[in-house]
Order: structure tokens, then sequence, then C-alpha cells
């Protein structure tokens, strides 16, 4: 699989509410380019279709505190890869739902840190959404 380089770095912070601060500036600019209530952004490698932000949102409130920092600090780099990724990605279906596919990018940050981004296609109606980021290993 090849490794997108993003050119961001990491969100700067050490507490969770000093890096929520900085997740929530990344993801406001995002609504305000939006016109339509629900956030998006376009992907180079799905030919400029959209792939909805919000379902980061609830993924992101099931995970413990550690974690959710963790995968806070990559979200402008995620936010770049989906944008302009042109790699191909590991396809694999959902095991509980046979209409939808998830999308995995793997990623560097602009320090050289590994993180893969995961999206949601669902094949019935071709919605794309941007389900989680994580640092690699």
């Amino acid at each position: 699989m090849n490794v997108y380089k993003s050119k961001y770095g990491k969100l700067p912070g050490s507490s969770y509410s000093e890096v929520m601060r900085a997740a929530r500036r990344e993801y406001r600019a995002i609504q305000k380019h939006t016109p339509r209530r629900q956030p998006y952004i376009r992907s180079k490698y799905f030919t400029k279709d959209k792939i909805f932000v919000n379902e980061f949102w609830n993924h992101l409130n099931q995970k413990v505190p550690a974690d959710r920092l963790r995968r806070l600090k990559l979200l402008a780099c995620a936010i770049d890869l989906a944008r302009n990724n042109t790699f191909d990605s590991a396809v694999m279906q959902n095991p509980s739902k046979s209409q939808e596919s998830l999308h995995r990018f793997a990623g560097q940050t602009k320090d050289g840190e590994i993180f893969y981004v995961q999206i949601k296609e669902n094949k019935k109606t071709n919605r794309k959404d941007f389900m989680s980021v994580f640092p690699g290993k």
C-alpha cells in the first residue's frame, strides 16, 4: 500500500481540551465552505465525490478519552489525506452490512508518523462517510 505524505503535522496541544479546540477549528472551516447542513469535503480519489465528516464525531465519542486525544491530533492530516490522496486503498467488506465497504488509506504526517484513515462507502446510495483516523504502529 502506498503512503500519502501529508503537508500537515499533528494538531498542537497536550490536554484534551486544547486539542479539541484546534480540531473544532478545523471542522468549522469545513462547515463554512459547505453550502448545505452536513459538512463535506471533496476527494480526488473518489473523483471529486463528497465525503461527509459528521460520522467521525459519532465514532469518536464511543472511544475512551486517551484514544480520543490520539485520534483528534491527527484530524488535520486525515482531512488532507481524504482530499488529496490518489493512491489505492485497502477495500474491505463490512461483515455486518453487505452493502457497505470500508476503504483504508495509509498516510504519513509532516513529522514522519504513520496513520490510517477509514472511509465508509454505501454501495447502494454511493454515499461516503469519513469514519475514523488512528495512528499506525
